[in-house]
């Protein structure tokens, strides 16, 4: 016959194992030292294995067998643990997942830090992260696949959207040192702008479709993710606004310039948290909105 452990002889395995004594074990799970014994003889004999030495010495030692079991044994207790967990999550209206969409403006040392934060505040609630620029974020919240977004302003107005401001952020128009707008002496005029390709950021959602802004070259390089146009920008392929927090250590290093643009100064807005009025967020979400705000105002914009 198959060996058959039961979760709480694992528990109690494990327990006896980490505290070194059956006494300790007892004092720590709230029960008799007998019935710790008996539980561990009980497993022992399922398991057709000594899993502790028990002669000659005062307090039970791990046989080599033991320490073989050992690991797994704390991975099924770790696993009935995180079941716990959320188990008492969901009946406080603890969400099971949380989907949020992220405009790439929001510098990405703040959503590391806030997702590191709800890592460990909410270990049994799972995420799903987009990441995107223009009106993706709109677009998953409206379609709610998303359960919030954090965007720039709205195109349009939308009734059906609470918003909630939570921060600011700024894009900087730069090029490389060696870009001829770059170069130019004084702000630079819309008519030398046109010369020279413009890097464009693009997508394909509803919010945006077939619309352009702070577009001004006549030659343009239209591009999906703004990782990408920010290598073309520093390898002096074209010019373009970047997220600020994105560039400030490149444009103090000299590696990029700012550039003085007379149709395109540094435009900043602010970041808006934004989900649907019929689908009240949960706690986890809720408390990632007030973190992001939170670090926000520490890192600036």
């Amino acid at each position: 016959m198959q060996a058959n452990p039961t979760l709480d002889q694992l528990q109690v395995f494990v327990t006896v194992a980490e505290s070194g004594s059956f006494s300790a074990a007892a004092r720590k799970l709230n029960r008799s030292q007998s019935v710790i014994s008996y539980t561990i003889a009980n497993l022992e004999a399922q398991l057709e294995l000594q899993l502790f030495e028990r002669g000659g010495t005062r307090e039970p030692r791990l046989t080599e067998t033991g320490k073989a079991m050992l690991e797994d044994a704390r991975r099924m207790v770790s696993v009935l643990q995180s079941l716990r967990s959320r188990v008492e999550g969901l009946k406080m209206g603890l969400e099971a997942e949380v989907a949020v969409a992220i405009d790439v403006s929001l510098p990405s040392p703040v959503m590391t830090c806030v997702l590191k934060a709800f890592q460990k505040q909410f270990p049994t609630v799972s995420l799903r992260v987009h990441v995107g620029a223009l009106g993706m974020v709109w677009d998953l919240v409206l379609k709610k696949q998303a359960d919030f977004g954090i965007a720039g302003p709205p195109l349009n107005a939308h009734d059906e959207l609470v918003l909630v401001q939570i921060g600011q952020t700024a894009m900087t128009p730069v090029a490389a040192p060696s870009h001829p707008l770059a170069l130019y002496e004084g702000p630079v005029p819309l008519s030398f702008i046109r010369d020279h390709t413009q890097l464009v950021i693009t997508d394909l959602s509803e919010q945006t479709k077939g619309r352009n802004f702070g577009v001004f070259a006549y030659k343009i390089w239209r591009l999906t993710d703004v990782g990408t146009k920010y290598d073309l920008t520093v390898a002096g392929l074209g010019w373009g606004g970047l997220p600020k927090w994105m560039v400030k250590d490149d444009i103090a290093t000299g590696r990029l310039v700012q550039l003085d643009l007379e149709p395109y100064p540094e435009t900043e807005y602010p970041l808006l948290a934004i989900y649907p009025v019929d689908r009240p967020l949960g706690p986890a979400s809720n408390w990632l909105i007030d973190r992001f705000k939170q670090e926000l105002g520490r890192f600036g914009s």
